[in-house]
C-alpha cells in the first residue's frame, strides 16, 4: 500500500489564514460593540436602581432636617420638657434616658453576644448549629414581640421588677441587639486566619490568651463595626419601650424607674394637637436621625482605621 504526499501551496495557506483572521476580527468587532452597548445599559440600570434606593433616604433626611432644625438650640437640648401647649421645653430628660437605656443594653448584649460568637467559632455540632439558627430567627422577630417578652419577664404582675422601668427597656433592647452582635462578631472572628490560632497554640500559650491577644485583636475592626451598628438599631427603636419604659417628662437617672427616651418623645409630642409639641417632636426626630447617622459613619470610620493599623 503506497502513500503519497500532497504538497500545500504556500499562497493558498496564506490566503486561508488571512481570511480566517479577517473573519475573527470582524466577529470580535461586532461582539465588542454589542458588549459595550450592554455594558452601558447595565451601568444606566445600576445608576437608576441606586437613585431609586436613595430617594427615600434623601427625602426622609431632607424633610426631617427642614422641619426639625428650626427647633434646634442649646436650650432645646438642655431644658426639661414643659407641659403640653407651653412652648420653650426641651428634651434633656429624653436624651439622658436614651443614653442610660441604650448604655445598659450595650452592657448586657455585647459581652454575651461576643462570648456566643466565640463559642460558634470554636465549636461545631448540633448545639452550635442550634444557637446559630436561633440567632438568625431572633433577627427577624418583630421588636414589639421582644418588648412583650420583656414586659412579661420584668414588668408584668409577678415579674422580677413588677413595674415600668428603664432597666426593662434596656433588657428588651439587649435582646434586640443580641443576634446582630452574635452574627457580626462571628463573621469578624472567622476573618482572622486560622493559622494565627494554631501558631499561638503551638507556642504553648493558653487558649484564653490566644483568644484575647490574637483572635479578638485581629477581629477588633469587625467587632467595633457590628456593635456600633447594633447600637444604632437600638437607639431608634420605639415599640419595645412602649411596654417596658412607659416614658417620663422628668429628668430621671435611676434605671429602676420609668424614664424618658427620644423615640417615645417623638411619638407622644407628635400626636399632640399643640404646634409647640409637634415642633419638639420634629426637633427630637432630627436629633435622633443625626445620632443614628453619626453612629453609622463612626462605625465605618473606626473600622477602616483599625483595618489600616492591623495591616
Amino acid at each position: 500500500m503506497s502513500s503519497s504526499v500532497f504538497p500545500i501551496d504556500p499562497n493558498t495557506l496564506t490566503d486561508a489564514i488571512g481570511t480566517r483572521r479577517a473573519l475573527v476580527r470582524e466577529s470580535a468587532r461586532r461582539s465588542l460593540a454589542r458588549r459595550r452597548l450592554l455594558g452601558r445599559v447595565a451601568i444606566v440600570l445600576c445608576v437608576v436602581a441606586v437613585a431609586i434606593s436613595l430617594t427615600p433616604l434623601v427625602a426622609l433626611v431632607a424633610y426631617t432636617t427642614s422641619r426639625g432644625i428650626r427647633a434646634l438650640s442649646w436650650g432645646f437640648l438642655t431644658h426639661v420638657p414643659t407641659p403640653p401647649g407651653i412652648p420653650g421645653g426641651g428634651i434633656s430628660s429624653a436624651i439622658v434616658g436614651s443614653v442610660i437605656i441604650v448604655g445598659l443594653a450595650v452592657v448586657m448584649a455585647v459581652p454575651v453576644g461576643t462570648m456566643c460568637a466565640l463559642f460558634l467559632v470554636e465549636r461545631r455540632g448540633r448545639l452550635a448549629g442550634s444557637v446559630r439558627f436561633a440567632a438568625d430567627v431572633l433577627t427577624g422577630v418583630p421588636s414589639i414581640a421582644l418588648g412583650i417578652f420583656a414586659y412579661a419577664v420584668l414588668v408584668g404582675p409577678g415579674s422580677l421588677i413588677g413595674h415600668f422601668s428603664g432597666l426593662a427597656g434596656s433588657f428588651a433592647l439587649a435582646v434586640l441587639m443580641l443576634p446582630i452582635v452574635i452574627r457580626a462578631s462571628e463573621a469578624a472572628m472567622r476573618s482572622v486566619p486560622r493559622d494565627l490560632w494554631e501558631a499561638g497554640l503551638a507556642l504553648g500559650v493558653r487558649r484564653s490568651r490566644v483568644v484575647r491577644s490574637v483572635v479578638l485583636r485581629g477581629a477588633l475592626p469587625g467587632l467595633v463595626t457590628g456593635n456600633l451598628l447594633a447600637v444604632a438599631r437600638a437607639v431608634g427603636e420605639t415599640a419595645p419601650l412602649f411596654v417596658t419604659v412607659l416614658g417620663s417628662t422628668l429628668l430621671v437617672t435611676n434605671p429602676l424607674q420609668p424614664m424618658g427616651a427620644l423615640s417615645l418623645t417623638i411619638f407622644s409630642d407628635g400626636t399632640e394637637a399643640y404646634p409647640a409639641a409637634q415642633q419638639i417632636a420634629w426637633g427630637t426626630a432630627f436629633v435622633l436621625l443625626t445620632l443614628v447617622l453619626l453612629l453609622s459613619v463612626v462605625a465605618r470610620v473606626v473600622s477602616a482605621r483599625l483595618n489600616r493599623q492591623a495591616r
